[in-house]
């Protein structure tokens, strides 16, 4: 009798192993599955969010206002290079905002003008440059036009000849 006790209690430990494995494995699945799924998107959290994000969306795009800015050839280097930049963009700001930023558009090219005269040819060059120009841009334009009347720089045709 003492045999069959000993060998339960050696079954039983490897049992309760087998068990805890198992279960770790499916809660780790689980877990991996449910991430993997809000990452994706499949699961929606907070319904009411998406219909929020869809009214003010739409809203926002009615109040959206673009003003261009006249295309400016721009000379690089030195005069014997001739290179040149045609750089184009456009204007994100507010419809109640667009005519005093058309207004200011004589010092908003003058500003990007000499920003752009003053950037290396090298650095124009660089692959990320736009991403950095155009930050730059911005920030100029927000200082000539105030920061709340401007939200964003378009760049549109940015070609180095």
């Amino acid at each position: 009798m003492s045999e069959t006790a000993s060998s339960d209690n050696d079954e039983t430990p490897k049992r309760v192993q087998k068990r805890l494995l198992i279960t770790g494995l499916v809660a780790l699945m689980a877990a991996g599955g449910a991430f993997g799924a809000t990452y994706l998107g499949l699961l929606p959290l907070g319904g009411s969010q998406e219909q929020g994000q869809g009214e003010s969306g739409a809203k926002l795009l009615a109040e959206l206002g673009f003003v261009p800015i006249p295309p400016l050839v721009i000379s690089l280097g030195a005069a014997e290079e001739g290179r040149h930049l045609r750089f184009v963009a456009q204007i994100e700001t507010s419809r109640t905002g667009t005519a005093e930023v058309e207004h200011l558009m004589p010092r908003i090219v003058d500003v990007i003008n000499g920003y752009l005269r003053a950037v290396e040819v090298a650095q124009l060059e660089d692959p990320s440059a736009l991403i950095r120009l155009r930050a730059q841009i911005l920030r100029r334009v927000q200082m000539v036009t105030g920061p709340d009347q401007v939200r964003d720089v378009l760049i549109t045709e940015f070609v180095l000849s």
